[in-house]
């Protein structure tokens, strides 16, 4: 009956993780180019059950004479296994702001921070004083030649992501937009930002048909549904209120056995 304690209490345990990742879903259902996370729970390894008295003598002159047969399983709770980011495609909405852009097809912006290159979805830029096209966090936005600087905020950008100057149509630089060959395990760090590690591995720069469309004068939305986080939350409530009950329960029949059973055999 312990068992069924840990059991229930390792199911309350996912859902309230679940819960936690729906909630930051939620949070950021309008913050530009977020990704939102799906947990992914497994099943701890079940339990062969076998019959101690049966060692493999017949009794009878018909069925198995295996040694302690298998009877059954049983299972022994789950636990969370990964915070999985779901990297569809949002929607596009229009600003009409030269700097702001959105990514159509997968692919990352890259920024310069103190700690190194970073990259995002988050195209939602402004022009810096001397000119450099900057986060909201004023992180220079890159080029592939370097920080990206402009005379003012009527340049013009293509959908290759080439940036010319609108007064005499110069060119200024291509913006760098990077891929990677596992970018499910990109970690996120805040601010919309993330980093790879040994498992997504380097960044290629994007080209040909592995290049997304760069889209001026528009931003990408959370690809996060609403309805659906809602729903899986009223999901949630229930299982963790499940589990609670599979505690109670056990908690109860423990009760019993210790107020009445052993009361019995004194």
């Amino acid at each position: 009956m312990i068992r069924g304690w840990y059991i229930g209490a390792s199911g309350m345990n996912a859902q309230q993780a679940r819960l936690d990742t729906i909630s930051n879903n939620l949070a950021n259902v309008d913050t530009t180019g977020f990704k939102k996370e799906i947990p992914v729970s497994k099943a701890f390894s079940d339990l062969l059950l076998r019959r101690s008295q049966a060692d493999g003598v017949y009794e009878t002159p018909f069925g198995s004479a295996d040694s302690a047969p298998i009877i059954g399983k049983l299972g022994l709770g789950v636990e969370t296994n990964e915070l999985y980011t779901d990297f569809s495609q949002g929607s596009f909405k229009s600003t009409d702001t030269h700097t702001d852009f959105a990514l159509g097809g997968k692919g990352f912006f890259v920024v310069q921070t103190p700690d190194g290159e970073r990259f995002t979805r988050n195209g939602n830029f402004h022009l810096g004083k001397e000119g450099i096209l900057l986060t909201k966090e004023g992180y220079p936005v890159l080029g592939e030649n370097g920080p990206i600087s402009v005379p003012d905020d009527k340049f013009i950008v293509n959908q290759d992501g080439m940036v010319y100057t609108k007064q005499d149509n110069t060119l200024v630089d291509r913006m760098k937009i990077v891929r990677f060959d596992n970018e499910r395990y990109l970690k996120k760090q805040g601010s919309s930002l993330w980093n790879t590690n040994d498992i997504a591995g380097n960044y290629t720069i994007a080209e040909g048909n592995n290049r997304p469309r760069v889209l001026q004068g528009y931003t990408e939305t959370s690809n996060v549904n609403v309805v659906n986080e809602m729903v899986q939350m009223i999901e949630v409530n229930r299982a963790y209120e499940a589990n609670q009950k599979t505690v109670q329960t056990q908690d109860d029949m423990m009760d019993t056995l210790w107020s009445k059973v052993v009361t019995v055999n004194r």
